[in-house]
């Protein structure tokens, strides 16, 4: 299974439909700053939890600065059994820069 991209006005429409589980793969100082409503941090000590507790049929978006490391995670999420996995293309970069 591999992941997809996703744009910024993609998520944006995607989080108005339906429940979007995001993840925020960036540093603890870069997400207390600012990340998007919802997001929860992804790091080494707490992927394997997420991976054990969450339904692997779940719309997952992850999110990174912009939108290269976020690639890996997700694919290597949709390797761990996910099947609706997303990158967010240009990160959270895009992100803020969309919503100012």
């Amino acid at each position: 299974m591999a992941f997809k991209h996703l744009s910024v006005s993609q998520l944006k429409k995607l989080l108005v439909e339906q429940e979007v589980v995001l993840l925020d793969t960036r540093d603890e100082a870069s997400f207390q700053t600012g990340h998007i409503d919802g997001a929860m941090r992804l790091d080494d000590r707490n992927v394997s939890a997420f991976i054990s507790e969450t339904v692997k049929t779940s719309t997952v978006v992850v999110v990174c600065y912009h939108g290269h490391s976020s690639q890996g995670a997700a694919n290597f999420l949709a390797d761990q059994g996910f099947s609706d996995v997303y990158s967010l293309d240009g990160g959270y970069t895009a992100w803020a820069s969309s919503t100012n």
